[in-house]
């Protein structure tokens, strides 16, 4: 059963998650830097669209805190609106507002009413598009013919060259879609973008130095054993990560001979928590019942050999963009869709709640093992073993 809840992020905190976000980083690292739940650090990234928010300041027009401490001495004092306004080289008016909005003379105090004041100025101001309702229309029209909003914003160019009110930046198309606080265009349209992403890297956003894209030493599955190959022999794997919502996975572990599955929690998709909790699982596992595991080109798995040495189990690398070379894994996964529906958070299921679901799918007949259960087939070939 998912648990219910989990500690907040203080302000301090998600400023951090934001900075690294920025600079590059995974929200798997994000979390392991804050101590976090990936989905909590999603969480925030995802409620503005991955788009870094703009730090609030103060307007150097507008009442100071130093200002209110001064108003509220003045009252204090005895003193005229005026003479406190001339005090402060403001227009009395200006003053006279401040105390009327904030309780009057004899109610007014300085942290109340510079507090009131703060919040009052979250206020978002209504963003282009949504201004522009015209405008807005036309884009969203476009979206959903699959334009990007680059060739939106240069058609508009082109189509009304003397009319500034139909012209808008590809920049500020993303950010009202990303941002949904904005309001102008339905999230329903992000689907339209080739990317199909729901978050947005800023550009400066840099991932130099963090081992991504590629496998360090991956060993092809053209490599590994004949009777892996063949499935003559239990003790050869595939592997995979089932993604869930809030960035949450789960590690699935396939016996190519007999479909045996192990499930796995892991903390996160980056490489370390992975590699973690498969050297977690296999340790679990009788000696000799993992030789090999074949895995695709996921980066999840570039620490392979950490794994290797941990367990002395070789790792295989599927051909890019080549689920069916796993393909008792693919099988396996859409089988647990029924337990795990896309879209649900995982990260809230104990490694006993997933040992459960394992042992539904293992005591289960399955057609390709002549209706043999996968529990029933790797203990029949492992006891001869014994």
């Amino acid at each position: 059963m998912a648990r219910v809840g989990r500690p907040g992020m203080s302000d301090q905190q998600k400023c951090e998650a934001w900075e690294r976000w920025k600079r590059g980083e995974s929200l798997s690292d994000i979390a392991r830097a804050l101590g976090k739940v990936p989905g909590s650090i999603h969480g925030v990234i995802s409620s503005n669209g991955g788009v870094v928010p703009r730090r609030r300041t103060r307007s150097a027009v507008c009442l100071n805190s130093a200002d209110r401490e001064e108003i509220s001495r003045g009252l204090a004092a005895g003193r005229s609106l005026r003479a406190i306004a001339a005090g402060l080289g403001r227009a009395t008016s200006t003053v006279s507002r401040e105390v009327d909005r904030h309780g009057g003379r004899e109610r007014y105090r300085a942290a109340a009413a510079d507090e009131a004041a703060w919040d009052r100025a979250r206020r978002p101001k209504r963003c282009l598009l949504a201004r522009r309702p015209q405008l807005a229309g036309v884009v969203a029209h476009r979206l959903s013919r699959d334009w990007s909003p680059e060739q939106i914003s240069g058609w508009l160019k082109r189509t009304y060259p003397g009319d500034e009110s139909m012209h808008v930046s590809h920049e500020t198309i993303y950010l009202t879609l990303f941002v949904q606080t904005r309001g102008a265009l339905k999230k329903e349209l992000v689907k339209h973008l080739r990317s199909h992403r729901t978050m947005r890297r800023a550009r400066a956003a840099s991932t130099a130095g963090q081992g991504r894209g590629q496998i360090v030493d991956a060993v092809s599955i053209r490599d590994r054993p004949a009777e892996a190959q063949d499935r003559a022999v239990p003790g050869h794997w595939e592997g995979d990560l089932l993604a869930g919502s809030n960035n949450s996975h789960i590690a699935t572990l396939v016996e190519r001979h007999s479909r045996y599955t192990m499930l796995l929690r892991v903390a996160g998709k980056d490489t370390t928590s992975v590699v973690a909790a498969l050297t977690a699982g296999a340790r679990r596992l009788p000696d000799g019942l993992i030789k090999t595991l074949t895995w695709d080109r996921g980066t999840e798995m570039a620490a392979h050999k950490t794994f290797t040495v941990a367990t002395d189990v070789k790792v295989y690398f599927c051909d890019p963009q080549s689920p069916w070379q796993r393909g008792s894994n693919e099988n396996t996964n859409g089988l647990l869709r029924q337990y795990f529906p896309k879209g649900m958070d995982l990260s809230g299921f104990t490694q006993a709640d997933l040992d459960a679901v394992a042992m539904k799918l293992n005591t289960r007949p399955r057609k390709t093992l002549d209706y043999q259960t996968p529990a029933d087939t790797l203990f029949a070939s492992v006891a001869p073993m014994g």
